[in-house]
């Protein structure tokens, strides 16, 4: 038999198959109630129980605990068959009430059995949100294999063709004889259209997976003690202003402008954005938005969706008020400040409107229904009967050029804040007795300080996703960035008679802008891109630090961000399984640093050195996921660095920098380097 906590993971199995065919690699077989069978199969239900697996099958018996839970709640306003998405309102309600009914079962068992009752009564999309988000912050459910996205909903990110190709394959070709399907690299849009440079950034799996993930890791709805996580707003500022960073370096990479900010909420959009993606669960085509789509206001019924564009420019302007008056004001008119501590975590949760926000009705929701106004451009009062475009839904959102202009607006908000704030002083950055005397990022091969990208194609097993087709792997072979690992080498002197600790952070930003010229430093902090952060113990006199590109904190490798649940997991009931799920939050290690230029491009790599003993969060960590921290947190635990996100380039220049050579202590150093495009496909071994 079957543990309880193992099948849980199993009913995330191939989403649109019933509860009573085959689950897993093994063929597990669910034993359920007859109620427990979908309505559409009730006269048939004893036939079809027994129609597959056989007497080795293993098994899976699943108990009536109790009254099972009236799905109406959790099909009304969201069809079995819908599109579902966080940022609609309703969908957002309903998730978080089978999320709450879901946190609340007693025990494991009793969860098992109410998931897989619901399971085929209600939206695919909604039963797999709710559920991780569940099995995630349960303590009795840790260590439950959480398939990634890609596997058990490949529609949601690659060309159609490979899905259907894919389904004739695993039909046809024997297991072991089946051949990678390569997802083409220019199925979106041709050259004509240069938002399409960008491709290989926006429609990367690993930045999608990693955006999906995050948002199951902080939800803004439901139970307090599922979104009243440390510093939830100010690591949704962090998070996004990072991918903001990266997106403009990857526009110079490809000798575009800067994204714009969207001002003008009425006018024109000149960005379309056609995604070439089918929706297995919707049975149609994700809709388009054709170049120069004016957005309107919102009426859409069926969605219980009204939202005004006037609602937005009120939204981004209280906002604004609220910045520059330096607080924000409760439903009780009474003053939140907005301080240098947690003024940006309060106006976090007042952007992406989360119920920590001090006054969700008069604040808004800018976020999401920015999101929201474009995602139904095409269509706003439902009268074609079309859903939502990408940019709606969080796993597909980063697609969309547009994403970038929305997430430019909102970081406007978050800067503005950040300007208002008193300047770090050099005595405030530097780390007394400390200094760095040189340093160099070097690969294997090659001259120090040149670093190389190029292409690589790597493999996903879709297997978990393609209902109703014979079992066994079939895999789809995607084109992604790639880097050459390369070591960072520090030298440091300690000037102290006492061993210190340290917390090194290290950041690059490219040292042109778009206009040609060396940036000053208040337009090249916003640039900065942190690639590592890590402590370092400092011995008295000097010291030598090497880390590996690969041991980065922002990125999760390969294996995790794509890992198969059933290879290289942790020990049964060890420390490191219970925390295996929330490793998949992350961002991608194959995208650590930007493209480059073919004849090369210039980049300012930075060093800090600062005092680990003003930075450090005194808390257990042992058995903690702590991967990727900085764009992630940890759960179940305090974000483990007491400085700003973003620190020292989180605020603007003392008096008297211009540039980063100006605002370096002696604990800081920079260098040039040169990334290097190779335009070369290799394949992962």
């Amino acid at each position: 038999m079957i543990s309880s906590k193992k099948a849980l993971g199993l009913l995330f199995d191939r989403p649109k198959e019933p509860i009573f065919k085959e689950k897993g690699d093994e063929g597990v077989i669910f034993e359920v109630p007859k109620s427990f069978v979908a309505e559409r199969f009730n006269d048939v239900a004893f036939e079809v129980q027994n129609r597959f697996g056989d007497n080795t099958s293993p098994r899976v018996s699943v108990a009536q605990g109790g009254r099972m839970p009236n799905y109406d709640q959790f099909t009304k306003g969201l069809d079995r068959d819908a599109p579902f998405s966080l940022w609609v309102p309703r969908h957002s309600k309903i998730a978080g009430k089978l999320v709450e009914l879901f946190m609340s079962q007693r025990s494991v068992d009793d969860l098992l059995s109410v998931a897989a009752y619901l399971r085929d009564r209600i939206n695919p999309q909604l039963f797999n949100y709710a559920l991780s988000v569940a099995t995630l912050h349960r303590k009795d459910t840790k260590g439950i294999d959480i398939p990634t996205f890609v596997e058990t909903f490949p529609d949601k990110f690659m060309d159609p063709r490979v899905i259907q190709q894919a389904r004739e394959d695993a039909t046809i070709v024997p297991q072991g004889s089946r051949r990678p399907i390569v997802i083409p690299t220019d199925y979106t849009a041709s050259n004509l259209d240069p938002e399409h440079r960008l491709w290989y950034f926006r429609e990367d799996v690993g930045i999608n997976l990693h955006h999906w993930h995050w948002h199951l890791v902080y939800p803004f709805d439901g139970q307090r003690e599922l979104v009243d996580k440390d510093r939830r707003g100010e690591i949704f500022y962090y998070m996004h202003q990072q991918v903001m960073a990266r997106y403009n370096a990857e526009r110079l990479s490809n000798n575009m402008a800067a994204v714009d900010r969207w001002t003008d909420f009425r006018g024109p959009i000149r960005e379309g954005y056609f995604p070439k993606l089918d929706t297995l669960v919707a049975n149609r085509s994700w809709p388009a938005r054709p170049d120069g789509t004016t957005p309107s206001s919102l009426v859409r019924n069926a969605d219980d969706l009204r939202l005004d564009i006037g609602e937005l420019e009120r939204a981004r302007d209280r906002l604004l008020q609220a910045v520059n008056n330096g607080f924000a004001n409760t439903s009780r008119n009474q003053r939140v400040p907005l301080d240098e501590v947690n003024g940006i975590n309060i106006l976090g949760n007042m952007v992406e409107s989360s119920i920590l926000s001090p006054n969700r009705e008069f604040y808004g929701n800018l976020h999401n229904s920015m999101h929201n106004v474009v995602a139904y451009a095409h269509d706003p009062d439902h009268r074609h009967l079309e859903n939502f475009g990408v940019i709606g839904d969080s796993t597909t959102a980063m697609r969309d050029p547009f994403f970038y202009r929305v997430h430019a607006t909102i970081d406007d908000l978050f800067q503005a804040h950040k300007t208002r704030l008193t300047p770090y002083t050099a005595q405030q950055l530097t780390f007394p007795g400390i200094t760095i005397t040189g340093f160099q990022a070097q690969q294997t091969q090659g001259r120090a300080n040149v670093l190389n990208t190029f292409w690589q194609q790597s493999d996903i097993n879709m297997s978990r996703g393609l209902d109703f087709v014979p079992r066994g792997d079939v895999f789809a072979r995607f084109t992604h960035l790639q880097h050459v690992p390369f070591t960072m080498t520090i030298s440091v002197t300690n000037n102290s008679n006492a061993m210190r600790q340290g917390m090194v952070r290290i950041f690059m930003a490219p040292r042109n802008g778009f206009n040609g010229r060396p940036m000053a430093f208040n337009e090249q902090r916003l640039m900065m891109m942190e690639t590592d952060k890590f402590i370092a113990q400092l011995r008295p006199g000097q010291n030598t630090i090497n880390r590996r590109s690969t041991e980065s904190a922002v990125t999760i490798p390969y294996e995790q961000t794509f890992r198969n649940l059933d290879i290289n997991r942790p020990a049964v009931g060890s420390q490191r399984e219970a925390e295996y799920n929330i490793c998949g939050c992350g961002w991608p290690n194959h995208m650590l640093i930007p493209k480059g230029l073919p004849n090369g491009m210039l980049f300012d790599l930075f060093v800090m050195i600062s005092n680990y003993e003003e930075d450090q969060v005194n808390q257990d960590l042992v058995g903690q996921c702590t991967d990727a921290a900085p764009y992630c947190g940890i759960r179940d635990r305090q974000y483990p660095d007491r400085k700003a996100m973003g620190y020292p380039f989180d605020r603007v220049a003392r008096s008297g920098v211009n540039n980063l050579n100006n605002f370096l202590t002696p604990n800081m150093g920079t260098r040039e380097i040169s990334i290097v495009f190779n335009n070369r496909v290799t394949q992962r071994t």
